[in-house]
């Protein structure tokens, strides 16, 4: 079958498997991941620390070490990605992250151990982390390169919307465990999350089987060119790329800002209602779903970089009005800039960077450089609510600031995008290479897959000739 026959027979098609699949994949695998952060905001710091005043400060603490564990994943899902195919660590990272989740809901507390409780925690929370680090790079990596030239954006916001829905799943299912009386909540009720995760990782199991491997990513094993080593390739030439897209990732810190901090500190410090903050995140997260995918129409539009900064300026000045509605304790407010911060300002540059960050990489490396710049970046993220703590001090009531953290990481997200290409009209057989065409444009939806995609990838197997 030619080249040009099987691009026409089979993307489409794939294209939408690959955005199902990477959204309940997705939605279902940090479901786990997420649930962990609510548990530490309003539970693990009584059931696995030693009492006393620093027991919040360590339980927002494991909530960074999986995010230490992420670059770690990311290398090894990357190599493993790029050589052997996304699929198989796909499901390698759905297995892990489903299994480290179920055994966290059997743990004994520190009551029952003493110190191997907390010990046990972070192991399996590293293991999490791992997963993580090759989850959401390998699933964007698979979406794009199955998704037609001219829809990259909108077919791989499905796999950020998927991650979005995790949040409001974890967050629904700690309502009414939040509401439960605080002796059951303590001695059983804050495990069905975790157990009920052995449900959720079989559905998405099955369905990610479903996958095929992209045909670019087939090509390059076709044509015997697979990259050795992956990581030692991407470092060699494309350093700079992996430092830029790192900086441009540092403004996932508002999510975890949000959804862990902010959740502790209206709960413990303003005196907000659980169940209400518990609702607010999920009602923010939960428009983030449904804003997603129009950021992504409006980007395959207008460009990444509009859609990408916009968000960003957005979130600058958002992060100061929602922490001031909170400590007004003002309910309606709260609800008000909690959705216009995280469904509409945040989705703005998330939704984009699933398709934004690897656009910036040749297939060879694509799932390792997207991964570990990715992983870097949002090690910030993982310790910013332990970061947040240590700012506010003992003055509990000054959270400017923690907004001012927040603030600068996105505006150094935004001076890092102003140095990095434009890539929304690049051909995704073109992608990352150095000699690219600049003449080229991407051709009108409907002639994506046709004989205009095979010059494309022709005129690519010229210029993979160059290193990359």
């Amino acid at each position: 079958m030619s080249m040009s026959t099987s691009a026409s027979a089979r993307p489409r098609n794939n294209a939408k498997i690959a955005a199902v699949s990477g959204f309940v994949g997705s939605a279902l695998e940090y479901y786990d991941f997420f649930i962990f952060g609510s548990a530490a905001a309003l539970i693990f710091g009584k059931l696995f620390f030693a009492p006393g005043p620093s027991s919040m400060l360590l339980s927002f603490a494991t909530v960074g070490v999986a995010y230490v564990a992420r670059p770690l994943g990311a290398v090894i899902c990357g190599h493993l990605g790029d050589k052997f195919g996304r699929k198989r660590v796909l499901l390698f990272t759905l297995l892990l992250m489903g299994t480290s989740t179920f055994l966290i809901g059997c743990l004994p507390t520190y009551s029952q151990i003493g110190m191997a409780a907390p010990v046990l925690i972070v192991a399996l929370r590293l293991l999490q982390g791992l997963s993580a680090g090759g989850e959401s790079p390998g699933s964007s990596s698979l979406t794009l390169e199955h998704a037609p030239d001219t829809k990259r954006a909108f077919y791989t916001s499905w796999t950020m919307s998927g991650i979005m829905f995790g949040i409001v799943l974890s967050t629904l299912v700690f309502i009414p465990v939040a509401s439960m009386p605080e002796q059951q909540l303590l001695a059983w009720g804050w495990r069905i999350p975790f157990l009920a995760s052995a449900i959720v990782t079989v559905v998405a199991f099955v369905l990610r089987r479903l996958l095929e491997e992209p045909p670019v990513f087939e090509e390059v094993k076709e044509n015997d060119d697979v990259v050795k080593v992956p990581l030692v390739t991407l470092f060699r030439h494309h350093w700079l790329t992996v430092l830029r897209i790192t900086a441009m990732s540092l403004f996932t810190i508002i999510n975890t800002i949000v959804n862990v901090f902010a959740l502790s500190y209206a709960t413990s410090v303003v005196g907000v209602d659980k169940g209400l903050m518990l609702v607010v995140i999920a009602v923010a997260n939960l428009t983030a779903v449904a804003m997603g995918p129009l950021a992504g129409i409006l980007s395959d539009r207008i460009g990444r970089k509009p859609v990408f900064l916009t968000g960003l300026v957005l979130q600058i000045g958002m992060i100061y009005v929602f922490f001031a509605a909170l400590s007004a304790a003002n309910v309606a407010l709260i609800f008000l800039t909690g959705i216009l911060l995280i469904g509409v300002a945040y989705t703005g540059a998330n939704s984009i960077y699933p398709a934004y960050f690897p656009e910036q990489f040749p297939v060879k490396v694509r799932y390792s450089g997207m991964a570990v710049s990715l992983m870097f970046g949002l090690l910030l993220a993982g310790f910013a609510p332990a970061i947040a703590e240590l700012l506010i001090g003992g003055d509990k009531s000054n959270w400017v600031p923690v907004a001012t953290f927040a603030a600068v990481a996105c505006l150094i997200s935004a001076i890092a995008t102003l140095t990095g290409p434009e890539t929304f009209r690049t051909p995704t057989a073109l992608l990352g290479l150095k000699k690219s065409p600049k003449r080229f444009q991407a051709p009108p939806a409907g002639m994506a897959e046709t004989g205009m995609a095979a010059a494309a990838t022709a005129e690519a197997a010229t210029a993979e000739k160059a290193p990359v």
